[in-house]
């Protein structure tokens, strides 16, 4: 597949992506770009290492602009200091050269994955019975 098709493809899946899909792209986003900027760390590829840097502290930047703390309550206050911590350990990272900072924000970020993932999988779950039942 040609480099033109490919982007025209992730294009058309980020349209026509639900929120929670969204969501879940974005966090696997910032995962892969921390990853990419621990392996430019080892590597001393300094620009790598800083503009995946760059793009995964957009991405926590984006998921916490988006909290909506009147729905969100207690919950967006607890993502939105979670999220706080993962950009300031990138922000480590990228100053010290830090492989363990990264390992800390992937860590914090994985773990949110796996929680928004098992949350979908509940309320898919939850809207199949109740659609069954009407």
């Amino acid at each position: 597949m040609s480099k033109k098709k490919l982007n025209q493809y992730k294009k058309t899946s980020i349209q026509s992506a639900s929120k929670e899909k969204l969501l879940l792209m974005l966090y696997e986003g910032a995962i892969k770009y921390m990853k990419r900027a621990k392996r430019a760390i080892q590597l001393g590829e300094i620009r790598t290492k800083g503009e995946n840097i760059g793009n995964a502290y957009d991405i926590i930047a984006e998921l916490n602009n988006t909290l909506d703390h009147n729905v969100g309550g207690e919950i967006a206050a607890n993502l939105e200091r979670l999220y706080m911590f993962v950009n300031d350990k990138l922000v480590e990272a990228n100053i010290k050269n830090s492989e363990k900072s990264i390992d800390e924000a992937i860590k914090v970020i994985e773990i949110l994955y796996e929680g928004w993932v098992e949350a979908i999988e509940k309320l898919k779950s939850e809207n199949k019975q109740e659609n069954k039942a009407s």
